[in-house]
């Protein structure tokens, strides 16, 4: 197996407690690390996993895993896990796995998973909707739709993404959170392929010629992939099309890493906003 055989590579670095006496991983640990990096492959599907199974009436348990260790890593290594799902049967599915260190792999593992009932673990059919869409993502297909619209249209779905994130999850007062602007704002709104609302974003004006995007939120399960710059794309996109020349945001600083990459520059110093730090952050479209 090659690197470039796999579409999801989850990295992970090796940690001083996984080595054994012989100064490499412990065997038993690359089982550990396939495991880490086959949640990385659903969120890679843009599916919170307990949420998705649930709604689906099931659940994946392994039926076998088989490795062969062809090399070995050491402390501190840099990997990359590669996960794929390229066979299907009624109620199972075969998964690949491969660890690499640079170009080398290290194990090549093979995983079966059936979809069983939670309570008794019984095989039931693997849902022709989960099914679908680990076909897709393999094909290089996308698994997230973002629209845009008016508050009336996202509304609902934004709301709740905003309440989880920032009053739930970020102890921001509820009155600080809801403004009118909400009413007038163009929203933007990221879905994966079962419908549900997993980020969401706002653009309005801030003076002429200057937009300014904010409320930008992702799900917790489904930070670290792409659908936060989804949402950030979207609505740069809109602002170039209504003939903005510059647009800004108000960073928290923990996040302030994610939109250099995206092309922002800081400008002025920290301040602080709803108790949290903040930095404004401006690019040019």
């Amino acid at each position: 197996m090659k690197r470039t055989e796999f579409r999801h590579l989850e990295p992970l670095r090796v940690r001083w407690a996984e080595i054994d006496a012989q100064g490499i991983v412990f065997n038993g640990h690359y089982l550990t690390y396939l495991d880490t990096a086959v949640s990385g492959y659903w969120r890679a599907l843009a599916i919170p996993y307990a949420d998705t199974m649930k709604s689906l009436g099931g659940d994946l348990y392994v039926r076998r895993a088989t490795l062969d260790y062809r090399g070995s890593a050491r402390y501190d290594d840099r990997l990359d896990i590669g996960i794929r799902c390229r066979e299907f049967g009624n109620s199972s599915m075969k998964v690949d796995g491969a660890i690499f260190h640079g170009d080398q792999m290290l194990v090549q593992a093979e995983m079966v998973y059936v979809f069983a009932d939670p309570g008794t673990q019984t095989p039931v059919r693997l849902p022709d909707a989960l099914r679908g869409l680990m076909q897709d993502f393999e094909a290089g297909q996308p698994v997230v739709d973002v629209a845009l619209g008016s508050w009336s249209e996202h509304g609902p779905a934004a709301t709740a993404i905003r309440r989880q994130v920032f009053i739930e999850e970020q102890h921001i007062p509820a009155d600080m959170e809801w403004d009118a602007a909400d009413a007038s704002c163009l929203h933007a709104l990221a879905r994966n392929r079962f419908g549900l609302p997993l980020a969401t974003g706002r653009l309005l004006e801030h003076v002429p010629g200057v937009a300014k995007i904010g409320r930008m939120a992702v799900l917790r399960t489904m930070r670290g992939t792409r659908i936060g710059r989804q949402v950030l794309e979207a609505l740069m996109a809109e602002a170039r099309k209504q003939g903005y020349r510059e647009v800004l945001l108000h960073a928290q600083l923990s996040a302030e890493n994610f939109y250099l990459r995206a092309g922002f520059q800081r400008r002025g110093e920290p301040f602080e906003e709803a108790g949290i730090g903040h930095v404004e952050m401006v690019r040019v479209l």
